[in-house]
């Protein structure tokens, strides 16, 4: 009677274990495919830049000669063709930022 006993628990446990962790994923559908943490960190920074902006507005070539791509050009509409600078997010993997701002430069006088 004791062997039936520990077998029936050795045959019933692991059923109620794989139960739980399907019943938890049901739960939490968010954790299905979940990314690692590494993949969750964006590489995107806060900074500024100042360059000129093209005359089609969908790009910036900065004082240092490097051309970044505006992910939002609506946001630079009516400097066209000036200089500015402009706070954003920035992808450098990518050439690419997100403007949040944009301040004419000033003239020297």
């Amino acid at each position: 009677m004791k062997k039936l006993l520990v077998l029936a628990f050795a045959l019933v446990l692991p059923m109620l274990v794989f139960a739980a962790a399907q019943d938890t994923m049901k739960q939490d559908p968010g954790m299905q495919g979940a990314q690692t943490p590494s993949e969750k960190t964006s590489t995107k920074t806060t900074t500024s830049v100042t360059g000129k902006i093209s005359d089609d507005g969908k790009s910036l070539t900065d004082d240092a000669g490097k051309s970044w791509t505006v992910s939002n050009p609506e946001a630079l509409k009516g400097h066209e063709g000036h200089e500015v600078t402009v706070k954003g997010q920035t992808d450098p993997a990518k050439n690419e930022i997100h403007v949040t701002s944009v301040k004419m430069k000033k003239e020297k006088s």
